[in-house]
């Protein structure tokens, strides 16, 4: 053993108490849900689902049998890359209790083989427009009022699609539907606590029992295959090789509304890789995603002012730092301390630099747009931070502590008005769902993080059509 216990050169902190601050913050931050509370997920669920069969029966413009993606966290949290400065602030505690981001596809090009090639001759790079001489024509007329229309010298019309109209067009369909459904309420049904339009995604906030759950509504355009512009990644040696095929992670990408900072907002879209990033995530350690988890929960409230990095940028350097690291070191279980201060070492070096390239398409530089100044305060901020890791990590322990506290404060208050299935008639809560909820407990606890795949049939919103990785539920 080592004459001395294992030091940050850097802080002077004890790598050891580091990663019991991480440990602990896990145990506060990862919670575990009884049968009741996975009952109230599925609940949440199914309503959002019905929901949207609905938005699709108004006016027919959503996808009859559509596939959306569900994931664990809110756009806040990173789960996209959607920029955050448009959004309202909520707080995990006071606001909600869980979070999930649904990204809804308006259109899908789901009959492709070969790569996809966009049209980015208007756009900064990872962004793109969408011309709709792409679909027939009854899907034009059907779309012509969210779109901006181009007329050419030759005469001809096109219509792109629009990611603001889009997002209006969804935010008003949500609360026309919304306002039928509390017309008539129904015994168990959740109460829809907040509906907000966050720039181009849809934030609604339901009570169920006990629980609060924020869903974020992204409407998108869904594509199976590969875009062109990220061929050349698939050249490059990765991490994930020989643990996953190259056919799960290519299965599909997506366009979200997102503009880029000089780019044209009625017009332009982002490209996300957020099918993607699921089956990536599978690959990477406890360890590592304990410690992102950690500075996540430390960054979100140190960079917050001004709006420049987001966890979506920390998820990022992860990636790369994954393919740069040999995978057994990665794969050490008591390295979470090690890991935490190299990603606020990446992170720094990246701001300093003003330079994090995009996962998938590394041509595309996520912080080119920040000014000098903004970078260098948030890079002396994490200065900060990596003179005394343990401090903030304490910090961001509490926070989590206070959070949940709340939470269950108000379990306790409304512990004495358990919430029937919405399938019952307020007999036996369990009945229907009981076996469901134990599929989903055990998936929320042993799988945090996991996409949901939900295949939807308007006419029959009564069973769930949901496959998580290649399970059907």
């Amino acid at each position: 053993k080592p004459a001395f216990p294992e030091l940050d050169f850097r802080s002077g902190a004890r790598v050891e108490e580091l990663n019991k601050l991480i440990q602990e913050f896990t145990k506060h931050d990862q919670r575990e849900y009884d049968d009741q509370r996975a009952l109230e997920i599925h609940t949440a669920k199914d309503f959002i689902f019905s929901m949207l069969g609905m938005v699709q029966k108004l006016d027919q413009k959503l996808p009859v049998a559509n596939e959306y993606l569900l994931l664990s966290g809110g756009v806040r949290e990173g789960v996209v890359d959607i920029d955050l400065d448009e959004l309202n602030v909520y707080a995990r505690g006071t606001d909600y209790d869980m979070d999930f981001t649904l990204l809804v596809p308006a259109l899908k090009l789901h009959d492709r083989n070969q790569p996809v090639t966009l049209d980015m001759r208007h756009s900064a790079l990872c962004h793109s427009w969408l011309s709709l001489r792409l679909f027939d024509e009854g899907t034009i007329s059907k779309w012509k009022d969210c779109c901006t229309i181009v007329d050419h010298i030759n005469g001809a019309t096109n219509y792109f699609f629009s990611p603001t109209k889009v997002a209006d067009w969804f935010y008003d369909s949500i609360s026309i539907v919304l306002s039928e459904i509390q017309k008539k309420p129904q015994r168990g049904m959740p109460k829809v606590e907040k509906v907000e339009k966050n720039g181009t995604i849809i934030s609604i906030i339901l009570g169920v029992g006990s629980s609060r759950m924020l869903y974020d509504i992204v409407p998108v355009v869904s594509f199976k295959g590969w875009p062109a512009v990220a061929q050349s990644w698939l050249m490059e040696n990765h991490f994930w090789d020989g643990k996953i095929t190259e056919e799960e992670v290519i299965s599909g990408f997506y366009l979200v509304p997102a503009c880029s900072y000089k780019g044209k907002k009625d017009n332009e879209w982002r490209l996300s890789f957020a099918r993607s990033e699921v089956q990536l995530k599978k690959c990477i350690s406890s360890s590592l995603m304990q410690a992102y988890q950690a500075c996540k929960a430390i960054i979100i409230k140190l960079l917050s002012r001004p709006k420049a990095i987001s966890p979506y940028h920390l998820r990022s350097m992860m990636l790369w730092a994954c393919d740069r690291l040999p995978a057994n070191y990665l794969a050490q279980e008591d390295y979470a301390a090690h890991f935490l201060l190299g990603l606020i070492d990446d992170l720094q070096h990246c701001l300093v630099n003003k330079m994090c390239p995009n996962y998938f398409i590394p041509q595309c530089n996520m912080l080119e747009h920040l000014s000098e100044e903004t970078v260098m305060l948030h890079a002396r901020k994490l200065s900060s931070v990596r003179s005394d890791p343990a401090e903030h990590l304490r910090t961001a322990i509490e926070h989590v502590k206070a959070a949940n506290r709340l939470t269950l404060e108000l379990q306790r208050r409304g512990s004495t008005t358990s919430i029937p299935s919405p399938q019952s008639d307020g007999g036996d809560t369990n009945q229907p769902d009981d076996r469901l909820a134990k599929k989903l407990q055990q998936l929320v606890t042993e799988n945090p993080g996991k996409s949901i795949s939900v295949f939807i049939n308007p006419d029959d919103v009564t069973r769930p059509h949901f496959r998580i990785d290649d399970k059907f539920f």
